[in-house]
Order: structure tokens, then C-alpha cells, then sequence
């Protein structure tokens, strides 16, 4: 393991708990979130995103391409150590299993570059961690996002009209995407990242809907690789079941995969280390359906990173390319 001088609890948690179809507020994640991502683990219902910059009661769908939705139903408070969420099947179904993945963001000012101002964000420097909201220009533009190390992940959903999300992984590159509402692999578009990597302080977007369209609001969610505590990187399926290692250089809490060449078009996936029940068996559920937990065995989470257990070609085809971020 690699040495850090934080916990990573105290900026990442997933949390699990039980719907009550009423007020419910759920403790134990350790810390104020800025950004919850919740799914429901008994129940075909959509993946729901609530941040700090938007605002409670605001929701998107990992899922879906549908606009900002809200309700006084949804998610209605971020609290000092979790979230209420209100009525709404989708959230909270009374008796429904639900898993919350929460991440701590908290540095509201200070940001500065880039030719696109953030209307409202949240970032910590410590866990590479941002969320930005902004209005796009329909011109090539850069927007700061204050890591202080050029990101390796971002996804951003147009709230404004129905496009689909647009993701940007460094092994996939800046002339492609990826698509987290569905099972399509990487797609080269040059307007949509402009063709330029991110860097130290900004991240370029270009003139593509999906990120950028004059007037229209938008949400980014950004990541960094940070020793020790998060991994964003690609391995590449061998088709047996004594699959791959991936090396994190620590125990995930939270693995995302998702095939991205070779026209594998396989879903999306999340593991985490609440739901685990035993190595090989930690259940999945998937960012671009609704559907339910499934507890197909495809992988072991290590002390220093996750090995694949399934010949599965979600997460092990023979000279698939497969992108995570742990």
C-alpha cells in the first residue's frame, strides 16, 4: 500500500440503507457529501445524482439522457454526516434496499482561468475531487477545476435538453468518448474535448452539445488519480477465468468499469466493499440501466486492487480494452 496522510473515509463512502417511503435521513457516511449517487438495489429504478452545486431536490440520471429533474421528494438535505432523502419511490421505496456512494468535496471559492467561469462548485484538493456547474459558450473553451494535477475522469450531462452524458477518460483519450447512459464503446468526436487533454488547471471542452451548446446549463463531475486512495486507469480482459490484476495500491471501496474498445458493447459496472459478500461474490449494478443488483461473481477486491474472476466479457473479453476508476 502506498502512504497518505488522510483517511479515505473521510471523503469517500458508500452507504447503504433500507427506504422507509417517508422523510428518511441516512447517517454513518462520515462526512457532509457534495456529490450522492444513489441506486436502488431491490428495485428496477433509474441511478439519481444529487450535488451541492446544483442544489438539493435536483436530480440527473447516470442512466437516462432526460434534463435536470426536481422534486421535493428527492434527495432534500446533504447533512454532517450523510443526507435525507424524501418520498419518491425511486430514492427511498418504503422496505427497498438502496446503495448511496458519497463523495466529499467542500472549497466553494478561490477558483480562477480557464475562458468558462463556474456558475457554482465544490472541490478538495486533498482527494482530486471537483463538481462544476456552467453555462456553455457553443465555442471551444477551458474551465478551471482547482485540483492543482490534471484530471483523468470527467462526465458531464447537458441539464438543459436531453443529451447523453459525455465521458472523458484519460486511457480512452482526448479525442474520444464514452457514454455513461449506455453500453456503446469509445467514439471519436473532436468537439466534444477539443481534442486536448486536460491539464493541471483546466479542461477543455468543444462546441458538442453534450458539453457545450450556448446558453445551456451543464453539470462536470472531475477526477484525479491520488496515491493511495484513487486509481483511474485501463486493463485489458484475458477471456479466463483467472482474469487480470489490476494494481490500485490500495483495498476499493468503489470500482466503475466499462469496456471501451473491440465494439464490446457491455455495460457499465460498480462493485463496492459494503455490498461484498465474500470474495468472489461482490454484487454489481450497472450506471447505464435501471435494472437490479445482480450477484454474478466477477471479481475479488485485493488489499492493493481487484483481480477478475469471470470469463464475462463486461469485464473480461479476450483483447478487450477496459477503463475503471477505483
Amino acid at each position: 500500500a502506498e502512504y497518505i496522510s488522510f483517511q479515505p473515509s473521510d471523503f469517500f463512502s458508500p452507504t447503504l440503507y433500507t427506504g422507509t417511503g417517508a422523510s428518511n435521513a441516512i447517517t454513518g457516511v462520515g462526512f457532509q457529501p457534495d456529490f450522492t449517487w444513489i441506486k436502488s438495489r431491490s428495485s428496477a429504478y433509474d441511478h439519481y445524482l444529487f450535488d451541492a452545486a446544483r442544489g438539493v431536490q435536483k436530480d440527473i440520471r447516470a442512466n437516462q439522457t432526460y434534463v435536470e429533474g426536481s422534486s421535493a421528494n428527492y434527495l432534500t438535505a446533504f447533512g454532517a454526516d450523510g443526507f435525507t432523502v424524501g418520498s419518491d419511490s425511486g430514492v427511498n421505496i418504503n422496505t427497498g434496499t438502496f446503495a448511496s456512494w458519497n463523495w466529499k468535496a467542500g472549497t466553494t471559492s478561490g477558483l480562477s482561468g480557464g475562458t468558462i467561469t463556474p456558475s457554482a462548485y465544490s472541490i478538495n484538493t486533498t482527494s482530486g475531487f471537483g463538481v462544476y456547474a456552467y453555462t456553455g459558450t457553443g465555442a471551444n473553451a477551458t474551465i478551471p477545476h482547482g485540483l492543482g494535477v490534471a484530471p483523468k475522469l470527467i462526465m458531464v450531462k447537458n441539464l438543459d435538453n436531453a443529451q447523453a452524458w459525455a465521458v472523458y477518460h484519460i486511457d480512452v483519450g482526448n479525442t474520444k468518448r464514452l457514454t455513461l447512459n449506455d453500453t456503446s464503446v469509445e467514439a471519436t468526436s473532436a468537439a466534444t474535448w477539443n481534442d486536448t487533454s486536460p491539464t493541471s488547471t483546466v479542461f477543455s471542452i468543444g462546441t458538442n452539445s453534450r458539453v457545450n451548446t450556448s446558453g445551456e446549463d451543464y453539470i462536470a463531475y472531475v477526477w484525479a488519480d491520488v496515491s493511495g486512495y484513487s486509481k483511474i486507469g485501463s486493463y485489458t480482459g484475458n477471456g479466463n477465468a483467472d482474469g487480470p490484476f489490476a494494481y490500485t495500491g490500495f483495498r476499493p471501496a468503489f470500482i466503475l468499469t466499462k469496456p471501451s474498445n473491440n465494439a464490446d458493447t457491455n455495460n457499465w459496472s460498480i462493485y463496492d466493499f459494503k455490498r461484498i459478500g465474500y470474495n468472489v461474490n461482490n454484487e454489481s449494478l450497472f450506471p447505464d440501466t435501471a435494472d437490479t443488483e445482480t450477484t454474478t461473481d466477477d471479481l475479488d477486491i485485493l488489499s492493493n486492487g481487484f483481480k477478475i474472476r469471470t470469463t464475462s466479457s463486461r469485464v473480461n473479453g479476450l483483447n478487450t480494452n477496459y477503463v475503471y476508476m477505483a
